[in-house]
């Protein structure tokens, strides 16, 4: 069976695919540690599932380097 990721998650998803809970997600976000998430339109948002992947890949910079894990 071949396993799909979306293009595109909720904010619960994002956290799920990096296996971690959405408040410690939400901590990155706010930090600069994780992107931002696109805006779709009005309460819509949703994180690039290619974005955080390559950021743990490391073939991405973070957002913003200034911030401590």
């Amino acid at each position: 069976m071949v396993s799909i990721t979306p293009a595109a998650l909720r904010e619960a998803s994002a956290a799920t695919y990096l296996d971690m809970p959405v408040t410690t997600f939400r901590d990155l976000v706010s930090r600069g540690a994780l992107p931002k998430p696109v805006v779709i339109s009005d309460n819509v948002e949703r994180w690039k599932s290619d974005e955080l992947l390559a950021i743990l890949n490391g073939k991405a910079a973070r957002p913003s380097e200034d911030f401590e894990l």
